[in-house]
């Protein structure tokens, strides 16, 4: 698959619990171990798969749990959903809240629904002092509108990930000021990628996170199929490559950037 399988990856963001891997989940973990991951972090979607990421990460010694709900189901996010995030966010290996946000491209949920669930939640991380993952989706000015008056309230150096990158670079570097990092997913390796290379090269190597979002977006040359956290070296490479960098130096400083955010003991 290109990178060797002796470099340490951290895969920032999955989505192992969903159904298609079912069939399969501990083959793709099995693959993912033998490429060179040393953690993956499994990201809640509602609170059902927050529960099911939980108890992933009792299961499996290298994988975390984030736990939220993301804004295509933010209209179910009463109270007592909340309270039940709450609880899920103090089990011990559950190293951020997310992922929350807003998406304005599907517009699954109305919007002051998400604007509510999002500050929610953001209101939640600051209680439980955890980074947030932030899913933005042609929201990028209210996101960072909201973001801007939240950072202050987490007393953590990091405040969380901009998952899966899709701003410009101007929006990149003020999100790095506010205590964020960037996330780089497979879309860096599609043909006409353009602006992802520029941001890859561009922000501060310290700055930077390598995931896969699987089961969606899968790298080149594996687009269009299921992806898996197997794959995540192909971005790290794709990284490398806008750089100008050895793979190895990519590897190491987003495996040491994920430890650092999420407080993985890795």
């Amino acid at each position: 698959m290109g990178a060797e399988a002796t470099l340490r990856w951290i895969d920032t963001h999955a989505h192992l619990d969903f159904s298609e891997f079912d069939a399969d989940r501990e083959e793709v973990l099995g693959r993912a171990w033998a490429a060179g991951l040393v953690a993956i972090v499994n990201a809640g979607a509602d609170l059902p798969s927050s529960r099911a990421g939980v108890e992933l990460s009792a299961e499996h010694g290298r994988v975390f749990a984030a736990v939220g709900v993301h804004p295509h189901d933010a209209k179910d996010l009463t109270a007592e959903a909340l309270a039940e995030l709450e609880a899920l966010a103090r089990a011990p290996k559950v190293v951020a809240i997310g992922e929350i946000g807003l998406d304005f491209y599907r517009d699954l949920s109305p919007r002051p629904a998400q604007r509510s669930a999002f500050e929610a939640q953001l209101a939640l991380a600051a209680r439980v002092r955890k980074p947030v993952i932030v899913h933005d989706r042609d929201a990028h000015g209210e996101v960072m509108g909201i973001l801007r008056e939240w950072a202050p309230t987490l007393p953590l150096a990091e405040k969380g990930v901009l998952h899966c990158f899709s701003g410009s670079l101007e929006m990149a570097l003020e999100a790095v000021e506010l205590g964020f990092l960037i996330s780089i997913a497979g879309p860096i390796t599609y043909p006409n990628a353009r602006k992802l290379p520029e941001i890859a090269s561009a922000l501060p190597l310290d700055r930077l996170l390598v995931e896969t979002d699987c089961p969606f977006l899968a790298p080149h040359p594996y687009r269009g199929k299921r992806n898996e956290s197997a794959y995540v070296p192909l971005v790290g490479e794709a990284v490398a490559r806008a750089r100008g960098v050895p793979v190895a130096e990519v590897a190491r400083a987003t495996t040491a950037n994920a430890a650092r955010v999420f407080g993985l003991g890795v």
